[in-house]
């Protein structure tokens, strides 16, 4: 099977799917697609994505979009090395954490939005800044209330290793920091970050570990 990742070192989604796919072993290639300089927007990048957005995987040619989409089949795909607990009451309060930064926290601060919020709101980088750390914040104290009662082991936030709670909060962690947001507030999400990005396959996902890294 050959796998192609389109994606930017830096977004939180592709993140996500390297995390996954490193963590099973999968070898794939990477194409970047450079969000700054708009290549998300380009005529050729559309016809693999129509939305613009990263990332985009190529399955032996077949085109998949959207982070959560492309992390459940890798995870149906490649069982081993679960990011899915097998009792199905855990696997949906995993899934719930992955969701609370996939659904409520990570789309309220990408690029896209930002731009608009600057764009139509009359910020600066500062206020639109100011405005993301909000809602990360808000978020954050919901995740740091869920992850206090889940019983993880070794840091981690399910279990005694990574599952797609750390797939997901990895990404967001960054953008906290790259942000300004005080983590101090969170320590059960500091110890789950810190355990994960301690694995080296985790390690070799980090955003300044790609290629495209600037």
């Amino acid at each position: 099977m050959s796998l192609v990742l389109h994606g930017y070192f830096r977004s939180g989604t592709t993140y996500r799917v390297r995390l996954a796919l490193n963590w099973k072993g999968v070898p794939y290639d990477v194409v970047p697609v450079n969000l700054v300089e708009g290549a998300q927007s380009s005529p050729d990048y559309l016809t693999k994505n129509p939305q613009g957005l990263v990332p985009a995987l190529e399955v032996d040619g077949q085109l998949l979009t959207q982070s959560p989409a492309i992390l459940e089949w890798i995870e149906e795909t490649w069982p081993k090395r679960p990011l899915l607990p097998s009792d199905p009451i855990e696997r949906a309060r995993v899934r719930a954490f992955a969701a609370a930064i996939g659904c409520d926290i990570h789309p309220i601060q990408n690029l896209r939005v930002m731009k608009k919020v600057r764009a139509d709101y009359g910020q600066d980088q500062d206020g639109a800044w100011a405005w993301a750390r909000h809602w990360m914040e808000t978020g954050f104290a919901a995740l740091e209330r869920m992850a206090a009662s889940t019983g993880g082991k070794n840091g981690f936030i399910f279990g005694d290793g990574p599952t797609m709670a750390e797939v997901y909060l990895l990404p967001q962690m960054v953008n906290a920091r790259r942000f300004g947001v005080d983590l101090s507030a969170y320590p059960r999400l500091v110890a789950a970050d810190e355990a994960a990005r301690a694995l080296p396959e985790f390690e070799a996902a980090a955003p300044e570990n790609q290629p495209d890294a600037v």
